[in-house]
């Protein structure tokens, strides 16, 4: 009952929030002179900072209709290429010239951890230019009816398997946190069964392979708890009146609380600032908050099978690094991958991912030749910003482009690409 209680105060606050908007937009208004005074601007600061706090943020678009290929302005156009109830894939499909040589396909394999896939738009937007990039687009598990079925760790993994097929040969996949744990095990089980659509590179960031190494706060606090109390304390019922009424999930607001305890002094400072900007008229640094926390607290449920496999699998069991990971009772053996370049990315100050966790993968993948592995550790950058921001631009996205065009099917390499394993070296 306590997700309907949410839904229940987010319903009522609905007349206060239409208030708020009313108000925010009188004391904004050019026509109304108290609009120019700091009196003006405070009040409807105030309105504004109330109505966001308290509304639900939907589901944000990418929004990129634009790239720059061969230093030429091109369109570009969502298209879904694959669809399943908990899922789709999306294609940016760019306005190329015909007969241009085709960019390497990459698929993004965005985090299922209670944001929505646009949390990638920076990553999808950087690798536009080099490649043919697809992203799987999770879809809220409180909208998806009881009548399609479960969707666990297992289902995920074939969801990856399964987009390689759409996709077909010669593709290149990036598993973007969370995902990198299901990217790995999927490629292994390719490769044990000789599976022709296998990947021909792939790439992990930031992500959780090992979280017995440096161990973060997020997962310290998954081996105190175990799997029982997550199971026990966070796990419930989608409400009424939504599809998935009935459907036991893991709410997004929970794992939205969590993040933001975090770095709550951050949040609130931020916040704060939001306020200051406002009152001072200082439109470009409000549109930049409004930008970040427009995506920030926009959170999607998980299905609660999902959720409790990857914590006992990932955190409580460390089954990955231990071999004793199955998927519907095969085991998944990293010692399998032997056709696959496999390229690693970690940030310097990651408190989610901790350092060594996503470089652990190396040491399970011993049969991929050490001239087919490069690892790279980005210096003063967090966890978002080993998929995001300037030093993600500037120096990772190079390093990936040069690893997926060297060891594509249709490339013939002398040498191993100039990758080098830390900045600082």
């Amino acid at each position: 009952m306590f997700y309907q209680l949410y839904e229940f105060n987010h319903a009522a606050l609905q007349p206060a929030r239409l208030y708020a908007d009313a108000v925010r937009l009188f004391y904004s208004n050019p026509l109304n002179p108290i609009s120019h005074t700091p009196l003006g601007r405070s009040v409807a600061a105030t309105a504004e900072l109330f109505e966001r706090t308290t509304r639900r943020y939907g589901k944000p678009q990418f929004g990129l209709t634009k790239t720059v290929v061969d230093w030429k302005s091109v369109d570009v156009t969502e298209k879904t290429v694959w669809a399943r109830p908990f899922c789709n894939l999306v294609r940016f499909e760019r306005s190329l010239p015909a007969g241009r040589k085709p960019d390497p396909k990459l698929l993004i394999v965005a985090p299922m951890s209670g944001h929505y896939a646009t949390l990638l738009r920076g990553t999808v937007e950087a690798m536009l230019p080099h490649a043919d990039v697809h992203i799987t687009d999770w879809v809220d598990a409180r909208m998806v009816p009881l009548s399609q079925g479960s969707f666990d760790l297992d289902d995920y993994i074939d969801y990856i398997i399964e987009m390689f097929h759409a996709l077909g040969p010669d593709t290149h996949v990036m598993g973007v946190c969370q995902p990198s744990v299901p990217v790995l095990a999927a490629v292994a089980l390719m490769e044990e069964r000789g599976d022709p659509f296998v990947p021909s590179t792939m790439t992990l960031m930031g992500g959780p392979i090992d979280t017995r190494r440096n161990p973060t706060a997020v997962n310290l606090l998954a081996e105190e708890k175990g799997i029982d109390w997550f199971r026990d304390n966070v796990i419930m019922n989608a409400p009424w009146p939504v599809p998935g009424f009935g459907r036991e999930v893991y709410p997004g607001f929970l794992q939205l609380s969590g993040f933001m305890s975090m770095n709550l002094d951050r949040h609130i400072i931020a916040h704060k600032d939001f306020f200051m900007h406002l009152v001072k008229n200082d439109g470009d640094s409000a549109e930049k908050h409004r930008d970040f926390y427009d995506e920030y607290l926009a959170v999607m449920d998980l299905t609660a099978e999902f959720y409790l496999q990857t914590v006992d699998t990932v955190f409580v069991r460390h089954a990955l690094p231990k071999g004793e990971m199955t998927h519907r009772g095969e085991a998944v053996d990293p010692k399998e991958i032997r056709n696959v370049a496999l390229f690693t990315v970690e940030g310097e100050n990651d408190d989610i991912s901790g350092l060594g966790q996503t470089q652990a993968a190396h040491d399970l993948c011993v049969n991929i030749p050490s001239d087919r592995q490069a690892h790279y550790m980005q210096p003063a950058v967090g966890h978002y910003g080993v998929f995001n921001g300037s030093r993600f631009r500037s120096e990772i996205v190079p390093r990936i482009v040069d690893f997926i065009t060297s060891y594509g099917r249709q490339t013939r390499v002398a040498a191993k690409p100039k990758l080098v394993r830390s900045a600082k070296g």
